[in-house]
This record gives C-alpha cells, sequence and structure tokens, in this order.
C-alpha cells in the first residue's frame, strides 16, 4: 500500500505542474454547413454522401439542358446559431490524379473510398462571392451556362474532370466566424457532419 499511496502522490504532484495552456484545450462547439445535393438532377449517377453531381459533355446541349442543384442548410450544434453563411463558387481545372468514376464505395457501401474534390476548402482570391444567406434552407439551381457567366469560364476550353465548386464561410449569431474547416471533417469519405463544399463535374460517358 505504500508504494500504491507514493504512486498516487506522484501523479497528482506531475498534474499540479501544468504550466502550459494549449489552444486546443479553449475550443468551442459551432455549427457546420448542410449539403444535400439533388441527386435525381445529376446528368450521371451520384450518390448524397459524395456531395457531386455531374455535367456530361456527351450532350451537345449540356450546358443549358442539365442543372447542378443542392440545398444549403446547417448543422446546429446546440451551443450557437448561425447568422449567415457566404457561398463562393470557382471554376478549376482538372488535378493531376482525379478521384475515379463511376465512383467506388465504402465496405458498407454508404461513403465514397475517396474524396470527391481537393482539400483544404479554403476560400481564396479567386472565389466568387455568390450571396450571402441568412434564411435556410436555401436552395440553389444552375445551368453550366449561368454558372460560366458567374466565374466567367469560356465553356468552349471546358475539359473532362473540370470542376465548379462552391465553399462556404459560417457566421455565427454570437459573432464567430469559420473561415476554414478542417481537413478530415470535409472529406467526402469519412461521413464527417461537416459539409464545407459542394460542386460539379464534367464527365464525357
Amino acid at each position: 500500500m505504500k508504494g500504491y499511496s507514493l504512486l498516487v502522490l506522484a501523479l497528482a504532484g506531475m498534474l499540479s505542474c501544468k504550466t502550459v495552456d494549449y489552444d486546443w484545450e479553449k475550443y468551442v462547439t459551432t455549427a457546420t454547413p448542410k449539403v444535400t445535393v439533388n441527386t435525381a438532377k445529376s446528368a450521371l449517377p451520384t450518390i448524397q454522401t459524395g456531395k457531386v453531381s455531374f455535367f456530361n459533355l456527351k450532350d451537345p446541349n449540356y450546358a443549358v439542358n442539365q442543372q447542378f442543384e443542392y440545398t444549403l442548410d446547417y448543422y446546429n450544434s446546440g451551443v450557437a446559431d448561425v447568422a449567415s453563411i457566404e457561398v463562393y463558387l470557382s471554376y478549376n481545372k482538372k488535378e493531376s490524379s482525379p478521384p475515379a468514376y463511376p465512383m467506388t464505395f465504402s465496405l458498407a457501401g454508404v461513403y465514397p473510398t475517396e474524396r470527391q474534390f481537393p482539400l483544404p476548402s479554403t476560400v481564396g482570391s479567386a472565389e466568387v462571392l455568390v450571396e450571402t444567406v441568412t434564411s435556410f434552407p436555401k436552395t440553389y439551381t444552375f445551368t453550366a451556362t449561368q454558372l460560366a457567366q458567374i466565374t466567367k469560364t469560356d465553356l468552349t476550353k471546358v475539359a473532362v474532370n473540370d470542376y465548379f465548386l462552391f465553399k462556404f464561410i459560417l457566421t455565427m449569431k454570437n459573432g464567430m466566424r469559420m473561415v476554414q474547416f478542417q481537413d478530415n471533417a470535409c472529406d467526402e469519405s469519412r461521413g464527417e457532419p461537416c459539409d464545407c463544399r459542394v460542386g460539379v463535374r464534367f464527365k464525357n460517358q
């Protein structure tokens, strides 16, 4: 028992000697964006958990015939409500290693096995502010022509796996502004409750 008492005293001494306060110890809970893709309007098959839709270049009139639609809302943390969400849009050339299509799924068949867009999901200087939303949910419906007009994109130069991408900055009613979300929380293959981006890719199938 004497050895046990000395161990308890030693541990108590170690705990009482804490001299550093770490930033991660001061965390607060916040809401996160929630996106629901209208998968029925995707020109090619997709799944809700992928947070991706498709335009099919095989249709010569795809630019006006096909639509990309999603509804924006938020996951409420129960701590502070959302005042607004800024919606940003960009046009992007394909990555060096685009995600495979058709999408492959996890063993549970619920989530894609790879993320559908590059990380980090940071709003940069090339992003165009589309709108600041204050009433939720809000549904957006776009043709490729409309997205091209917003981003000043020449659709005659679009290639397979290029994509339009929406990103979000969230402001809480307590004044906190969330300008970036942790990468793992934005990874479509993880199933995390944070839809920090959503997009539509070009295919030719």
